[in-house]
């Protein structure tokens, strides 16, 4: 595809999706190749305004971070496998999204990956949801109860005492306290 055909595109769909003058200018701006990679995959994936946001500045950050190219980072492995995989296209460009966020934030992923094993290691009943707070935002940790008696939720409340500790563990850990 040539050069002024990918810009061409590039412009239209920005026009169409009104894509800040900014992000478009930066589009514009990278190589070729990466470029085009991206054009490819905003159209497949049908990528909206904020994902194609999100995605320029991760894409961005990674990038330079890891002196590659984007064309680099969008063809690896990982990724490709999410752009080819079965599912709607909505929740393949989600999952594109968080997959770049998880590369442009390693240590915040791996620690919501230990959280989250530590949540699932208290083996808590159905009825008590361990709610982590978004992209690990705070320090609150949010537990709700869902009963349908009073017996149950009575087992509920001695469920939560039994794991009173893990589940302040858990709260330490958000807090930054291993």
């Amino acid at each position: 595809m040539k050069s002024t055909e990918v810009e061409n595109r590039i412009r239209q769909l920005a026009a169409e999706r009104r894509l800040p003058a900014t992000h478009l200018e930066r589009w514009l701006a990278i190589d070729q190749p990466s470029r085009t990679r991206l054009l490819e995959i905003t159209e497949t994936l049908k990528l909206r305004t904020g994902q194609i946001v999100a995605a320029i500045d991760t894409l961005d950050e990674i990038a330079v971070r890891e002196q590659v190219t984007i064309a680099d980072i969008l063809d690896r492995p990982d990724l490709r496998r999410t752009l080819k995989s079965a599912g709607s296209t909505p929740a393949r460009a989600s999952a594109l999204i968080d997959q770049l966020r998880a590369m442009r934030f390693p240590l915040l992923r791996a620690m919501q990956s230990r959280l989250v094993l530590e949540i699932a290691a208290l083996k808590l009943p159905r009825g008590i949801a361990v709610v982590l707070p978004h992209e690990l935002g705070s320090d609150e940790l949010t537990v709700s109860i869902t009963a349908h008696s009073g017996a149950e939720f009575e087992r509920m409340l001695a469920s939560l005492e039994i794991k009173k500790t893990g589940l302040m563990r858990v709260i330490e850990m958000l807090g930054g306290k291993q």
